[in-house]
C-alpha cells in the first residue's frame, strides 16, 4: 500500500463537515488543477508498475490518496491517518493495513512534519516537489527521499540569473515556512557573494489578514526596487498577487521560485498584467508514454469513489466560467499536455516595462568616471553617493571604489577621468617678467660700458684722475659682468647654468665689492696722508690695490670652487609650492655654500660702509665717501631684504627675487658712485678742474 498526500484544495476553512477523500473535521476550498494531475500521475505509476510482472513479479501495490490543504497540520493529520489501521479494513484483505510508504508533499513544511513524525519509524517518504535545503539533512530525516533538487542549486542559480542582468536591488518576497525563509536565507547568501542588496524581505502566507498583506504591498510601493524575487508556494503568494493587481502595481520584473512558475494563476487574464514575463527556474520535463490516454479517460462513472474525480469534472464541465477560465490559463488544454517541450512564452521575455527592454534596478545609478563611491551610513552596500575625485586622484572607470592618485609629474584632469602632466614653471626670456629682467640687465651692462667708455675718454681729467682710475674701471668691467649675471636665470635650468648663475654672481659681486673696498680704501688714507708726517698713503700704491682686489675676489672664488666640487647646485623639481604645475629650478646643492657666498659679500660690503662712513666728513669736494657710503646703504638694505622675500617667494619669484637684488645692487653701485662724476664730465666740464676738485669752498 503506497499512501499519497496532495493539496488538491490549496484553501483551509474551519468546519466540521468534510469533503471526499479529506481527514475528519476540515472543510477545503479552492480546487488545485495542477495538484490533481500530479494525483493522476501517481495512480497512473502505480498502475503501469502493477501492469508490467518483471517489475514486482507477485506484488501488487495499491494507493490511497488524501488531501493536505496545503496545510503542514493537515498534512500531518492526513499521514497519520495512512500510517494507522483502519477499523474497517478486510482482514480477508490481501493487502497489509498500513502503507509501506508515502508520497508526499509538494510543500517544504508539510514534508518536514511528515518526515519529522514518521521518519523515526522508518516510513520512506518521497516528495515531488519539496525544494528547501533543509530537508537534505540525513540525520534529522533518514527515510526522506525527493524527486526534485534542493532549493541550494535553485539559490544559486536564481542569484546567477539576478548578477547576470545586472541587478544590484532586489526585494524579497518570502511565505512564512521553511520553504520561504530557508529559500530566501540560502538565496541572500549567493547574492551577498556576488555584490547585490536585498532591499526588503516581506513575509506573506494563505492565512495572513488582510492587513499584513496590505503591509507587504506598501513596502513594495515604498521601495526603489523594480526586480523582486517571490520565493512562495502558489496558494501563499495568490492573495498578494490580487492585491498587487488591485491597486495596479506594475513595471516590477518577478522572479519566481520553481514552486508558482509554472501555476496557472500567473497567466490569468487578471494576474497576467502584473505577473506576466516572470523568470524562475523549473524542473526539466520529460514525456511519459502512454500518459495522455489516461488523463484522457478521467470519468466520474469509470469509479465514482476516485479521489478528487467529482471536483475536477465540476470544473471542467459543469461550471461553464471555470471551464473558460482553466482554458485561458492552460492555453490549449495543457492539463492533458504531456511532452517535455517548454512552451513557445520562453523564446522571448516579457520584460514588465514600456520599452521591452531589460530594466535596471539599482539603489544608486553606477558612478560615472571621475568618481568615487561614498558608504551611506545605515544603507546597504549598493546604496552609495557619488563622489567626485579630489584633485590630484582619478577614477578611469565606472564603479570605482577609490580614486588613484596620480604620479608626482601628473595632475588630474578636469573630468578627474586621466592624468595629464604638470606644467612646467620656469623663468623663460619670452614671458614679460623675463624680458623686463632681459631689458633691464642689458640697459645696466650698457651704462656700465659708456661710463667705462667716457672714464677712458676723459681719463686724464681732474675729476678721473682724482677718483682712481684703475678701480674704477675694475668695479665698471665687474658692475658689467653683475649685469649680465641675471640672464644665466633665465631659461630653462641646466647643470651648467645653475653652476654658473651662483658662482658667476658670487664672484662678479666679490670683484664689485673688493674694488669698492679698494676705493674705499685709497679715499681714506689719501687724506690721512694730507696730516704732516703721515705716510701711509705710500703703502697703498696700485700694485696694493690690485692685490687687495685680486686677494678679496680669490676668497670667493676658493668658496666657489668648494662649493662646485663638493655639492653643486643642480636643476630640480619642485612640487611643494603648486599642485598643478612643476617649478623648474636650480637647486642650491649646499645651502651652507650658498650663504656662505652671500655671507662673505655681505662682510666685504660692511667693512665697506664703515670705512666709507669714518670718512664721511673729508672736504665736500672730493666726495667719494660719501657716494661710496650711500652705495653701501643701498646694497646692505637690498641684500637684507632680499632673505625673507627669497624664502617666502613661491616657484619663478624665488629667482625673480633674486635678480631683482642683484640687478638693484648693481644699479644703486652705478649710480651712486659713477653718475656725479658723469654728470660733471659730461654736463658740467667746467668744474672738471683740479682747483674745483681740491678746492674746499666750492661744491659740486
Amino acid at each position: 500500500m503506497i499512501g499519497g498526500i496532495f493539496p488538491a484544495f490549496n484553501k483551509e476553512i474551519s468546519s466540521t463537515s468534510t469533503f471526499e477523500s479529506e481527514p475528519p473535521g476540515v472543510k477545503c476550498a479552492g480546487f488545485d488543477l495542477r495538484a490533481f494531475r500530479w494525483t493522476q500521475v501517481m495512480i497512473f505509476a502505480i498502475e503501469e508498475i502493477n501492469n508490467d510482472p518483471a517489475l514486482l513479479p507477485n506484488i501488487s501495490l495499491g494507493y490511497r490518496i488524501l488531501n493536505s490543504c496545503a496545510s503542514p497540520t493537515n498534512t500531518l493529520r492526513a499521514a497519520l491517518t495512512l500510517a494507522s489501521r483502519p477499523e474497517e479494513i478486510d482482514l480477508t484483505s490481501p493487502c497489509p493495513p498500513a502503507i509501506s510508504a508515502l508520497i508526499a508533499e509538494s510543500g517544504s513544511s508539510q514534508s518536514l512534519a511528515v518526515a519529522g513524525t514518521l521518519g523515526p519509524f522508518q516510513v520512506p517518504i518521497v516528495s515531488y516537489f519539496s525544494t528547501c535545503a533543509c530537508l537534505s539533512d540525513r540525520a534529522k530525516y533518514p527515510t526522506f527521499f525527493r524527486t526534485i533538487p534542493s532549493d541550494y542549486f535553485q539559490a544559486k542559480a536564481l542569484a546567477a540569473l539576478v548578477k547576470h542582468f545586472g541587478w544590484q536591488w532586489i526585494g524579497a518576497i518570502q511565505s512564512d515556512n521553511d520553504y520561504g525563509r530557508n529559500g530566501i536565507l540560502a538565496f541572500t547568501e549567493e547574492v551577498k557573494k556576488l555584490g547585490v542588496c536585498v532591499a526588503f524581505v516581506g513575509t506573506v502566507l494563505r492565512t495572513y489578514t488582510m492587513d499584513k498583506i496590505l503591509d507587504v504591498v506598501e513596502m513594495i510601493k515604498r521601495s526603489t526596487v523594480s526586480v523582486i524575487l517571490a520565493f512562495v508556494p502558489e496558494g501563499d503568494f495568490y492573495p498578494l498577487m490580487k492585491e498587487v493587481v488591485k491597486q495596479n502595481i506594475t513595471g516590477i520584473q518577478w522572479i519566481a521560485s520553481e514552486a508558482w512558475i509554472t501555476a496557472p494563476r500567473p497567466s490569468t487574464p487578471e494576474i497576467y498584467q502584473a505577473f506576466g514575463g516572470a523568470l524562475g527556474f523549473v524542473v526539466q520535463k520529460m514525456s511519459i508514454p502512454n500518459l495522455k490516454p489516461f488523463l484522457t479517460d478521467i470519468s466520474p462513472y469509470t469509479d465514482p469513489s476516485a479521489a478528487f474525480v467529482k471536483n475536477f469534472w465540476e470544473i471542467m464541465v459543469t461550471d461553464q466560467l471555470q471551464r473558460v477560465n482553466f482554458r485561458n490559463q492552460f492555453g490549449d488544454d495543457v492539463f492533458f499536455d504531456v511532452n517535455g517541450d517548454p512552451p513557445a512564452s520562453y523564446d522571448i521575455i516579457n520584460w514588465q516595462l514600456i520599452d521591452r527592454q531589460v530594466p535596471t534596478s539599482v539603489c544608486s545609478n553606477i558612478c560615472p568616471v571621475g568618481t568615487r563611491t561614498a558608504q551611506i551610513k545605515g544603507k546597504p552596500s549598493c546604496c552609495f553617493d557619488c563622489i567626485t575625485c579630489a584633485d590630484g586622484t582619478i577614477a578611469n572607470s565606472t564603479g570605482s571604489a577609490d580614486c588613484t592618485p596620480c604620479p608626482q609629474e601628473y595632475w588630474s584632469n578636469e573630468r578627474k577621468d586621466e592624468c595629464i602632466p604638470k606644467s612646467v614653471e620656469f623663468l623663460t626670456y619670452h614671458e614679460p617678467m623675463g624680458t623686463a629682467i632681459t631689458v633691464i640687465s642689458l640697459l645696466g651692462a650698457s651704462l656700465s660700458l659708456a661710463t667705462m667708455m667716457t672714464y677712458i675718454r676723459y681719463r686724464d681729467t681732474p675729476v678721473i684722475k682724482a677718483s682712481n682710475s684703475e678701480l674704477s674701471c675694475f668695479l665698471l668691467v665687474s658692475l658689467f659682468l653683475c649685469f649680465l649675471c641675471p640672464l644665466t636665470f633665465l631659461g630653462r635650468p641646466t647643470v651648467w647654468t645653475c653652476m654658473l648663475r651662483h658662482t658667476a654672481f658670487g664672484v662678479t659681486f666679490a670683484l664689485c665689492i673688493s674694488c669698492v673696498l679698494g676705493k674705499t680704501i685709497v679715499v681714506v688714507t689719501a687724506f690721512k696722508a694730507t696730516i704732516p708726517g703721515n705716510k701711509v698713503a705710500g703703502k697703498f700704491g696700485p700694485a696694493k690695490q690690485r692685490i687687495i682686489v685680486c686677494f678679496c675676489t680669490l676668497i670667493q672664488i676658493v668658496i666657489c670652487v668648494l662649493w662646485l666640487t663638493l655639492k653643486p647646485p643642480f636643476p630640480d623639481m619642485v612640487f611643494k609650492n603648486s599642485n598643478k604645475k612643476i617649478i623648474l629650478e636650480c637647486n642650491t646643492g649646499s645651502e651652507a655654500a650658498f650663504y656662505a657666498v652671500l655671507g662673505y659679500i655681505g662682510i666685504l660690503a660692511i667693512i665697506c660702509l664703515i670705512l666709507a662712513f669714518l670718512a664721511r666728513k673729508l672736504p665736500d669736494n672730493f666726495n667719494e665717501a660719501k657716494f661710496i657710503t650711500f652705495s653701501m646703504l643701498i646694497f646692505c638694505a637690498v641684500w637684507i631684504t632680499f632673505i625673507p622675500a627669497y624664502v617666502s617667494s613661491p616657484g619663478k619669484f624665488t629667482v625673480a627675487v633674486e635678480i631683482f637684488a642683484i640687478l638693484s645692487s648693481a644699479f644703486g653701485l652705478l649710480l651712486s658712485i659713477f653718475a656725479p662724476k658723469c654728470y660733471i664730465i659730461l654736463i658740467k666740464p667746467e668744474k672738471n678742474t683740479k682747483k674745483n676738485v681740491m678746492g674746499n669752498n666750492n661744491k659740486i
